[in-house]
């Protein structure tokens, strides 16, 4: 599990650091999830000059008045059958709180998930036409590597396929997800939401293997709703608001890159959550680890099967830690042994503190 991070990493970092983060994020709390958020939100169609794309029909652009660019956007398209009303409360929230959001009908009423897949994709062409456009009120407002993708049943699906499609996709949001069979090779952290009473797409036959099948270096989290439907994260306020709440904390932290966020997952939202039958969850905030120096050794290979090994020279002292914060080995690395042995490990992430800094390893198959 990736997401015990601050009791392995504390260790290694000054307090300076941890203040200077830390003073930024005072503003963020569970209040600040709120239904809708700080900001106002305004609509766009085709009729307002954005883009009709072709391999979806009809689009609404959700976006904020009065936030402070440049802003992340999401791209959601609905079910099978349905309309992109049956998801349309996402774009006003989304919006509220600063991201642009883009709500797309599809081509057919029954495309399966792999259409819909290039329909979102589609979408975001169209997010960035927007931040070129002369007369669009979003013209340079927009941040292009901020990009995410979401979808309900066989959009939630699509959304997954997509992000294989297009590896610069930051995040996934999928809302009960359709899709027998899934193989999901992608690096975009993946949300995945799902109902213990749905029998359209049973959690055991589709969001349960789709958390699977999602990598293991891959951040990702499974939020099944007690009692919950097909439809019960059609809107934010399924599951209580908690649905709104992760799925917006979800895209601030790995979209946004806002690790304002990551303490409202792990210390409050998924902690026992009362409107959750299953949570399933394999991911790590970085806050720290990213504003460490860079490890000046290079090192090899990283996804490794067994060992990882290091051009040393001189001798290192080194602790190996698990993903709950276990000192698993300690030692030195020299010349003569050069390398960290995680063959009898399970599969997953681990951490090195090696030289004063932290170096995260993965154990593949």
């Amino acid at each position: 599990m990736k997401k015990k991070y601050f009791s392995i990493l504390f260790a290694f970092l000054t307090p300076l650091l941890f203040h200077s983060v830390y003073g930024q994020c005072e503003g963020v709390t569970l209040e600040s999830l709120s239904i809708p958020g700080p900001f106002s939100v305004a609509a766009l169609d085709e009729e307002d000059g954005i883009r009709n794309g072709p391999d979806y029909n009809g689009a609404t652009i959700y976006y904020p008045t009065n936030g402070i660019p440049p802003y992340a956007s999401i791209a959601i398209v609905p079910g099978f059958t349905a309309g992109p009303s049956s998801v349309e409360a996402w774009g006003p929230f989304y919006a509220s709180h600063g991201i642009v959001t883009i709500i797309i009908g599809t081509n057919s009423p029954i495309d399966f998930p792999e259409a819909r897949a290039y329909a979102l994709l589609d979408a975001l062409e169209t997010i960035k036409q927007e931040n070129i456009r002369p007369a669009s009120p979003l013209l340079g407002d927009l941040n292009l590597e901020q990009l995410a993708v979401s979808g309900w049943s066989m959009g939630g699906g699509g959304a997954q396929r997509a992000a294989v499609l297009d590896p610069t996709i930051a995040g996934v949001v999928a809302l009960c997800p359709w899709l027998p069979n899934p193989d999901f090779d992608h690096n975009s952290a993946a949300l995945i939401f799902s109902g213990q009473d749905d029998t359209v797409a049973p959690p055991s036959l589709h969001a349960d293997l789709h958390y699977e099948a999602t990598p293991v270096s891959t951040n990702k989290l499974l939020f099944e709703v007690e009692n919950g439907d097909h439809s019960v994260a059609n809107s934010p306020t399924g599951g209580d608001y908690s649905v709104g709440k992760i799925a917006l904390s979800w895209l601030k932290l790995y979209v946004e890159q806002n690790d304002c966020y990551c303490p409202l997952l792990t210390d409050n939202l998924l902690v026992d959550p009362p409107a959750a039958s299953k949570v399933e969850q394999d991911f790590i905030c970085e806050l720290l680890a990213n504003n460490s120096p860079e490890l000046a050794l290079n090192y090899y290979p990283n996804p490794t099967q067994d060992r990882v090994y290091f051009e040393i020279f001189q001798e290192l002292n080194f602790e190996l830690y698990s993903p709950y914060g276990q000192r698993l080995q300690s030692g030195q690395l020299s010349s003569s042994q050069s390398y960290i042995d995680l063959s009898t490990y399970a599969l997953g992430i681990y951490y090195l503190n090696i030289d004063n800094q932290v170096v995260k390893l993965i154990k593949t198959n």
